[in-house]
């Protein structure tokens, strides 16, 4: 193949003749130079743009799903710190109600001499003995938490059945006739038969009287129901008590009554004042105890033992 160059500012030309082939290899390098420096450029630079954009989008998805992962601990965190906070108000308020219901026992079974102080915290101690803490594994925080209220409510049943057995006990106590009906005074009279004090002849008295100082307490010998206050013939001013199980008192010749019809008594209360209304030749008070229905010996009472 033969080509001619010419010169256009000398006008001068030059023939030469070359070989097909290497033209074509010649042509095909000028054609493949631009192609192959494209194809380097987009991987070196408009690819290595690309990838970087899409590590920068899964770096903020990753951030972002880890961002929520802390958001959600938080979150949990604090409401376990709320659910842990409530639980343990309730355990403190179930302690106070423990330590009150401790302190109405100890004085329901009379153990108020210091044995049992539940104002202060429990007295303990012992060698210590050093844990396998590489075996050791600590109880969860609420686990632990329900733990103890399991243990409360235990203590609480135990002891609200202590209190009912107590309650019932003080309550036999306190209606069972034991003692005297006044704080001073001295026995006067017995039961049975005697010299009537106002005619002289033999009659049947069927109570016991205690002699005293006018205005002086008299008491009742036990718990019950006031069903009786006022004037009766024989007895003045009178107080009958009933104290249940078929036992009932009466308490004769004040000089004035502190009770009512209805009203409640305890054990040892103030009933009325020594007087001598009624059939008496002076400040003393009779003394009746009656059994389903039939007037008994107070005697037997009075010297009994109280419970």
């Amino acid at each position: 193949m033969k080509f001619i160059i010419v010169d256009n500012r000398t006008g001068k030309h030059r023939a030469f003749t070359a070989n097909g082939f290497l033209f074509g290899v010649a042509l095909a390098g000028l054609i493949s130079i631009p192609a192959a420096a494209g194809f380097f450029a987009y991987q070196f630079g408009v690819g290595e743009a690309a990838l970087t954009g899409e590590m920068v989008s899964k770096w903020r998805e990753v951030l972002d799903d880890q961002r929520e992962t802390v958001q959600e601990a938080r979150t949990e965190a604090e409401n376990k710190l709320d659910a842990s906070a409530l639980r343990i108000a309730q355990l403190q308020a179930r302690i106070v109600r423990l330590d009150a219901l401790g302190e109405r026992l100890t004085k329901m079974g009379r153990l108020d001499e210091g044995e049992f102080d539940f104002s202060q915290a429990p007295a303990m101690g012992g060698p210590e003995n050093d844990l396998d803490l590489a075996s050791y594994q600590p109880p969860a925080y609420m686990d632990l938490l329900e733990q103890l209220a399991q243990d409360i409510e235990d203590r609480e049943q135990q002891l609200g059945v202590l209190e009912t057995l107590m309650a019932k006990r003080k309550m036999d106590r306190d209606v069972f006739l034991a003692g005297r009906p006044v704080r001073k005074g001295w026995m006067s009279s017995r039961f049975g038969h005697r010299t009537d004090p106002i005619t002289g002849k033999r009659a049947w008295h069927n109570g016991v009287d205690f002699a005293g100082k006018e205005g002086a307490d008299v008491i009742s010998v036990a718990a019950g129901v006031v069903v009786y206050a006022g004037v009766r013939s024989g007895y003045g001013q009178m107080v009958e008590i009933n104290h249940g199980s078929g036992y009932s008192t009466r308490y004769g010749h004040h000089k004035a009554l502190k009770v009512k019809t209805g009203d409640i008594v305890r054990k040892g209360e103030v009933v009325g004042l020594m007087g001598s209304s009624g059939r008496s030749t002076g400040p003393h008070v009779h003394f009746e105890v009656f059994k389903n229905g039939r007037v008994v010996d107070p005697s037997t009472y009075i010297h009994r033992a109280s419970r």
